[in-house]
């Protein structure tokens, strides 16, 4: 099984690239998301690969961020949810905007998504709600850094996405204002997922 690759961007497709690596080109399936990251040709990149045995096929699915790859394997446990779908999920939204849309049941966000109809955003929402406070919620998590120590800007991002959710910042910042008091250096999506909690009483 292949769970990582390093090469040279051969080309990128709309849903694929092709990776050289030591003189073999793997073809690998990605959200439009990874793509639009992925360095010019020829350039050198890593993609973490998720391996799928098929009996006519195996196939090669590609992330540049553990979160993203975290969030297609739960995605793909929902029946419905093949990893084309899962894809297109991850090509309209990132692990932050799953976590929030999620744990809220904004079931519209995830029909954005190619191939995703109301009743299987129903079934997404209804499935992982209960195991979306485990997941990632990317940014900083996805590349290296924290926003620990920083809460002016934590109170800022997480009023946005609460803002994204239909929350009123008059309700919405005496909230957050008392979570970053009681849990000092809390990470952004923590605070996101108290917040909502609180909220949703």
């Amino acid at each position: 099984m292949i769970g990582l690759l390093t090469g040279i961007v051969v080309s990128t497709d709309t849903d694929r690239c092709i990776l050289d690596v030591n003189g073999v080109g793997y073809l690998v399936s990605a959200s439009s998301r990874t793509l639009a990251n992925l360095p010019a040709a020829p350039e050198k990149t890593r993609l973490l690969i998720e391996t799928v045995v098929r009996e006519d096929a195996i196939q090669l699915f590609g992330f540049l961020t553990s979160d993203e790859q975290e969030w297609f394997r739960l995605l793909t446990t929902v029946q419905g949810v093949g990893a084309k779908v899962a894809l297109a999920i991850l090509s309209v939204a990132t692990p932050g905007d799953l976590v929030l849309s999620i744990s809220a049941g904004d079931k519209a966000a995830l029909t954005r998504a190619a191939g995703v109809g109301v009743r299987l955003a129903e079934r997404i929402v209804t499935e992982l709600k209960s195991k979306v406070g485990k997941m990632p919620a990317g940014g900083a998590t996805a590349v290296g850094r924290s926003v620990t120590g920083n809460a002016g800007s934590v109170e800022s991002d997480a009023l946005q996405a609460l803002a994204g959710l239909g929350f009123r910042r008059a309700e919405a910042w005496p909230v957050l204002s008392r979570i970053l008091v009681e849990h000092e250096g809390a990470t952004l999506d923590k605070v996101i997922r108290l917040a909502l909690k609180d909220l949703a009483r």
